[in-house]
């Protein structure tokens, strides 16, 4: 059994790095998940911000965590593309006549899209802490929104493999990230949920991101978090859950069992 577990992650390792290699030979990924988001803060904060009443005299504070999760839902489309990519050129059947361990592959896909999505956070807030975001938090609760980035991601990424493995065009396989990267605006990210009309408030309110993003966003600014987090945490964990299921159902169709 040990062996076995060696072996996997050792397979893991070679498809992880070969991810890698290909997001840093074509950085133009990072960069284009890091340009919307930031170019979205900037129009925000120096444009609309003034007219925005959200209870704080800081609005990039308000504002940053709907922002993050926006990159995330951007970032995982390049991992749909990816799977679709290694399906359609053959690939993963060559992979599959290989000694390693069958899912190795797919667990590549996953951790590159979580390791290069944590790249495009860090630059994410960095351009807000010069745009004057401040944080009053301290060590646990700064890895605590961690943990919920990374869920948050991973999540996101294993909806992205059911795409990539099930689409049948490159566009189809990147295009579920659409709807992913607009659920923000339908949620507390960018404006308190109490100004919205009744039928979008109820939506908003009751929809995943609207939990995450005030979890984080308490965790940020020091204060409690309440049930958000539970909330948060369950939708995540669910979606998590759902998604790996049918994620690996589209793989075993590929060949890969």
């Amino acid at each position: 059994m040990e062996t076995v577990k060696n072996h996997f992650f050792s397979d893991m390792g070679v498809m992880l790095g070969r991810s890698m290699r290909h997001i840093f030979r074509s950085m133009d990924t990072i960069i284009t998940v890091c340009i919307t988001p930031i170019a979205m803060m900037l129009l925000f904060v120096y444009v609309f911000g003034g007219a925005i009443r959200t209870g704080t005299d800081n609005y990039v504070n308000y504002l940053l965590p709907g922002i993050l999760l926006i990159a995330i839902a951007s970032g995982i489309s390049y991992t749909a593309y990816r799977l679709f990519m290694d399906k359609q050129r053959g690939i993963l059947e060559r992979f599959h006549s290989m000694p390693i361990a069958r899912s190795s592959v797919l667990w590549g896909h996953v951790l590159t899209s979580l390791v290069s999505n944590v790249i495009s956070l860090a630059v994410i807030i960095l351009v807000a802490l010069l745009m004057g975001f401040r944080s009053s938090a301290g060590v646990l609760p700064w890895l605590a929104v961690i943990g919920i980035l990374l869920l948050f991601t991973l999540a996101l990424t294993w909806v992205a493999a059911i795409a990539g493995l099930s689409g049948k065009s490159v566009e189809g396989a990147s295009a579920f990230s659409y709807p992913l990267i607009f659920l923000p605006f339908i949620s507390s990210a960018f404006v308190p949920t109490d100004s919205m009309p009744t039928v979008v408030r109820v939506f908003a309110e009751n929809q995943p991101v609207t939990s995450i993003v005030e979890s984080i966003r308490a965790l940020l600014s020091g204060q409690p978090v309440g049930n958000d987090i539970w909330t948060a945490l369950a939708w995540l964990v669910g979606i998590t859950l759902v998604a790996y299921f049918f994620a690996m159902r589209a793989y075993k169709k590929t060949g890969v069992k």
